[in-house]
This record gives C-alpha cells, structure tokens and sequence, in this order.
C-alpha cells in the first residue's frame, strides 16, 4: 500500500444565498432564493437557494416559478457572479495557503491535496474553516478521504458547516449505506436503470461482480461503477497550472440555448486560438473545451491528437468531437477553448 493520500473537498455552505445575506443581513434566517434576474415570474432557475429555502423543498436547478409556488414569502434574489466570483477569489487564496496542489472544481468548492503536511487532517481542515469564516464570514463544509471521489462524498454528510473524515476502513459502514445518486457521476438515469436491476444503495451496487458491470454498462462506465461502488479512486488532482498554453474565452450577456450561436462562437474562439498559437510559433497537441451552464456547473472535455498541429481546421474538428461530448440541456453561459501540450515549430519533444 502506498503512502495514504489525504484530500480535502471543500464545499462552500449554500454559496451564494450566503453571500448575499453577507450583503444584506435582514435576509439573514430568512428563506433566500438566488436565481436569474431574481424574478420569479420570469423564465430562469433556482441557482441556490438557502437552507431556509430548502426546508420547502426549494433546490438548485429547480424553475423559479416552481420555487415561488412553494414557498411565496422567499425572497428571489438576482444572481451576482461578479461579487461570487470574488468572494470565491477570496476563498481559494486561503486554501492556497495551505497546499499548493488545488483543484478548482466550480465557484464555491476545490480539492486540495495535504498528504505532504505533517499535521493531524482534522486540525488542518478547522483551521480553514476558522480562516474562512474569520476573513469572508462564511461557512463550508470539508470531507477528507483518501481520494476524491470519497472526500466529495464525505463533504456533503453533515452540512452545513460540517467536518466528515472517512478512511478506507469506514466504506462499508458509512459508505455502502447510502443511496447510489451520491456516487459520482450516477445522474438520475443510472439510478432509474440501477433501480430496476433492484439496487438502491452503493453497498448492493458493490456486491455485483466487474463483469455484470461492464455487461450493463460498458467498458468505461461499468469499470468507474465497479471502483467507485467500492471507495477506489486513483484520480490526481488536476492543478490547472500550465504555463504552456493558449486559452481563450466568451461569456454571453444573456444566456444561449441556440446550437448555431454556440457553434459560431466555438468556431470563432478556435480560430483566434490557432492565430495565437501561429503568432507565437506553437503547435498543440490536446484540445480542452469547456461549458459553462447558467446554473454555473462547469464541464470540460479534452482531445489529444495524434500529432502536434496548428491547423485551423484540425483544431476546429477536436473542439466540436469535444462539444458533442457534452449534453447541451440548459442554457449556456460561457464557451472557452484552450490548446495545450504546445511545442515551438522546429523542437523535438520527448513522447
């Protein structure tokens, strides 16, 4: 057994209904809803909504006018990512504070990497939610676990303003136990189809052998189930820190749900891309896209090539190969593209 690795999910309490009672205390105890233009008559959804809130049975991604037949007394607040997007800047320069190794997973939560600090991981952890709470006023909840897929787990068990340490000793107690939607990556149409096949918590999912899996599921997906059933995650954490690379991106004004408007775009940011990469002498080698929907939940999706190229049409082909790999169910809010694995025209790179 190698060395345990030790990380720590942090998830931001109810961020942004959060951060405007912050903003505004008389909304404080109050049932919040932030979402859209913070109309409720108007198209839009619910992006968060404060614990208050959730005790209506008001959650994300929810219509507002669904959350407003709930509960008519909340308070539909607009949504404010400028002031999210610093008070998350905030957040995650403390967390930097503490392991250089940080995945950023969205606005209001990260993964952070502490195997190499040689302190007691709950001591680390309060002392982030000390610092968090002491310098934006907020509160999070932190899981720690050897890997990702359990820290996530462990993060949501006690929130909000919890603190859930999970070892591999504790899967089947405290793991198996739970419904199969809290793995990562069951959406609502596995657990439809896992219902049927009469599995409801991960602990039956874990009884099914690999072979079972991979018949229902595929190779891909039905290995992920196989681990992920039993607490194995070898996935790193992906840092985002790349000094070679060409990035480039487009936020819409109003959101977009039109497939043309998104192709233009994508078509366009590729372009500009590949005159920067030329302009500087670069060829890439891996395409990542990313989505950005308006319920802010971010999706990345990444093309190797065989080889590296600066071809405006072979770059174009990998970013819409990536698009298709996203389900364009709600409305977008921002296309980005980005080239990396770059070397200079004339180097040899090491494969």
């Amino acid at each position: 057994m190698h060395d345990m690795r030790r990380i720590l999910h942090i998830d931001m309490d109810a961020f942004f209904s959060s951060v405007e009672q912050k903003r505004h205390p008389e909304l404080v105890g109050k049932p919040v809803v932030v979402g859209g233009e913070g109309d409720p008559a108007k198209r839009g959804v619910v992006s968060t909504a404060s614990y208050e809130a959730r005790k209506f049975g008001i959650h994300s991604a929810m219509p507002l006018r669904t959350a407003y037949s709930l509960c008519p007394e909340a308070i539909f607040v607009p949504v404010d990512y400028e002031e999210y997007s610093r008070v998350s800047g905030e957040v995650k320069a403390i967390l930097k504070q503490f392991s250089p190794i940080i995945e950023d997973v969205g606005i209001d939560e990260a993964f952070l990497d502490i195997s190499s600090i040689d302190r007691p991981s709950e001591e680390i952890a309060k002392e982030i939610k000390k610092r968090i709470k002491d310098e934006t006023d907020l509160t999070c909840s932190i899981g720690i676990a050897p890997n990702k897929l359990l820290a996530k787990i462990a993060s949501d068990m006690q929130k909000p303003d919890g603190l859930t340490i999970i070892m591999e000793d504790d899967i089947q107690r405290r793991i198996w136990p739970l419904s199969v939607r809290k793995l990562w990556g069951v959406g609502p149409k596995t657990e439809a189809y896992l219902k049927k096949m009469g599995i409801h918590r991960v602990g039956e999912l874990a009884s099914l052998s690999l072979d079972r899996m991979i018949e229902e599921f595929g190779q891909s997906y039905g290995s992920y189930l196989y681990e992920a059933s039993k607490g194995i995650d070898e996935s790193p954490l992906v840092t985002h820190w790349e000094p070679k690379s060409i990035s480039r991106e487009a936020t819409f004004q109003r959101d977009v749900d039109n497939w043309q408007v998104i192709a233009k775009t994508l078509a366009e940011l590729t372009k500009e891309v590949v005159i920067n990469m030329k302009e500087e002498g670069y060829q890439g080698r891996t395409l990542t896209l990313k989505i950005r929907f308006n319920d802010f939940k971010t999706y990345t999706r990444a093309k190797t090539l065989n080889k590296h190229a600066d071809s405006e049409e072979e770059i174009r082909r990998a970013a819409f190969d990536c698009l298709r790999r996203i389900e364009l169910t709600k409305k977008v809010r921002l296309i980005g593209v980005r080239v990396s694995h770059l070397k200079k025209i004339g180097e040899t790179i090491e494969p």
